[in-house]
């Protein structure tokens, strides 16, 4: 049966862009080729790995996919993602459920949500 084992960003730095998203999902390095593309461990049991791969063009526009976490408290988590690196881009919710969509140092945008 197919699952899904890793999403992949594309960037420019994957080792610098790598050190950003060790931090957030306190996860490590697992294996790194050459600085071309970096594969981040699953940050838990059972979870996606992370690539990071290094492309000549620039971002251009809105991700056409992006990650999403749950997090217990959101506030919390996005003071600490933008005292990482993290730029906060909009807030969004609903009764019951909120996200903020962020961008990682190099522009790639994903979202912290929790139940509210």
């Amino acid at each position: 049966m197919m699952h899904i084992d890793m999403v992949t960003i594309d960037c420019d730095e994957p080792r610098k862009l790598a050190e950003f998203w060790t931090a957030v999902l306190d996860t490590s390095i697992e294996t790194d080729f050459d600085g071309d593309y970096v594969v981040l461990a699953a940050s838990r049991e059972g979870g996606v790995r992370l690539g990071l791969q290094r492309v000549p063009e620039p971002r251009t526009g809105k991700n056409r996919v992006h990650l999403d976490t749950m997090v217990p408290d959101r506030a919390a988590e996005v003071s600490r993602l933008v005292d990482l690196g993290a730029r906060v881009l909009d807030e969004h919710g609903y009764p019951g459920f909120a996200w903020t969509v962020l961008a990682d140092p190099e522009g790639n945008e994903f979202c912290v949500g929790a139940q509210e």
